[in-house]
């Protein structure tokens, strides 16, 4: 694969990953939208799909990889470093590029995202925080309880994925893919609970810059002082799973 196909497959694939993910917390999340309030099982579903089409659509080009996590456990795997940066500068543009999408797409929710003028605090007509549309955060604050959490969810993410690797009918089938964005949905519903599951530092990074410079009325922090979580939590998870599948297998 050469490097322009990467850095095209990984920004295509990454964009339409977050374009689902952040849709669907949005569409669950805010105020006007059809699917507000329906839960937690939507949103992981969401994300799941969201891999599933992300995925196949970048496979030809640079093999869906869409996760820095996974990059660098798989660099760790078989060191071969030379073409990490291209997937993780991919990764980062399209996970800013699929949020600037889902902000689009949910415009108009965006913008009645005011408090209409002699209303109080708590009434129906309250501002909802979006940086969760684009970005994790805990439900706990704890540093480090939420590092080891993505941590922990991240090996559970990348571990399997290398091992799907040996399992020569899933390959011929053609899904595996399928398979992984079954486990993202997994992941989601068993340890997502405390932080949002990041599991992958371009999906919350990238976001996160572009929620910081979007117009949104009332759109609250962008927590940058949490923001490094989500990053080298996950980095570890996958330099790990990458350790511990080079060492058993």
């Amino acid at each position: 694969m050469s490097n322009g196909d990467i850095f095209v497959g990984e920004v295509i694939g990454t964009a339409i990953l977050i374009l689902f993910g952040a849709g669907v917390c949005a569409a669950v999340t805010l105020r006007y939208s059809k699917a507000r309030a329906s839960g937690w099982v939507v949103i992981a579903f969401g994300w799941g799909f969201g891999v599933l089409a992300g995925a196949y659509t970048a496979a030809p080009l640079s093999g869906g990889q869409l996760n820095p996590a996974v990059t660098i456990g798989i660099a760790i795997d078989t060191g071969k470093w030379g073409k990490v940066w291209v997937y993780l500068l991919g990764q980062l543009v399209g996970a800013m590029l699929g949020a600037v999408l889902a902000y689009l797409v949910y415009l108009a929710q965006f913008q009645a995202n005011i408090r209409k003028e002699g209303t109080t605090e708590g009434t129906a007509d309250e501002p909802v925080p979006t940086l969760g549309i684009f970005s994790t955060i805990p439900e706990i604050r704890n540093p480090v309880a939420n590092l080891i959490t993505e941590i922990i969810a991240t090996i559970a993410l990348v571990l399997p994925i290398l091992a799907f690797g040996l399992t020569k009918g899933l390959g011929e089938s053609g899904t595996t893919v399928l398979i992984v964005s079954l486990l993202v949905v997994g992941i989601g519903l068993s340890l997502g609970g405390p932080t949002g599951y990041a599991i992958n530092p371009a999906r919350d990074l990238g976001p996160r810059i572009v929620h910081t410079f979007l117009p949104i009325p009332n759109k609250g922090t962008s927590d940058w002082g949490y923001a490094w979580i989500p990053v080298i939590g996950p980095l570890i998870g996958g330099a790990l799973a990458g350790a511990i599948y080079n060492a058993a297998f």
